[in-house]
């Protein structure tokens, strides 16, 4: 993903974490995908599936959360995309817990996932003091 960055933004630690979730919640959504797109015996679909998308759709928008929070001057506007970037970050790691109740063998790797979140999580934490 290419936001057109100023050089200092990219190597952000907190930034850079971010562009592993991305890639990993793809990875995994990806591998979820087959086991969650049958429909069940009654002909419906497994809900799971929609969790699957939400992990992806959540993911992508950390970083340009991250990158309006670094370039916004205001403090009150600032304060938005942080309170933002939490909401994507714990509606991230729920739905990684909804998504391990699945009926699908990927299941197994979401607890790498929410290991990560827990790595951005503390990592935002640091970045946030320096804002």
């Amino acid at each position: 993903m290419n936001y057109n960055l100023p050089s200092h933004l990219s190597e952000l630690p907190v930034y850079k974490k971010a562009m592993d979730i991305i890639m990993l919640s793809r990875s995994i959504s990806t591998y979820l995908n087959p086991d969650l797109s049958y429909l069940n015996e009654d002909g419906t679909e497994d809900n799971d599936i929609y969790f699957s998308g939400d992990i992806v759709q959540q993911s992508t928008n950390l970083a340009p959360e991250i990158i309006n929070a670094e370039l916004e001057r205001y403090s009150d506007k600032k304060h938005q995309h942080l309170e933002s970037l939490d909401r994507l970050t714990t509606r991230l790691y729920s739905n990684c817990r909804r998504l391990e109740r699945s009926n699908s063998n990927g299941r197994d790797y979401l607890p790498i996932l929410r290991g990560e979140l827990k790595k951005f999580k503390k990592l935002q934490r640091h970045w946030m003091m320096t804002l």
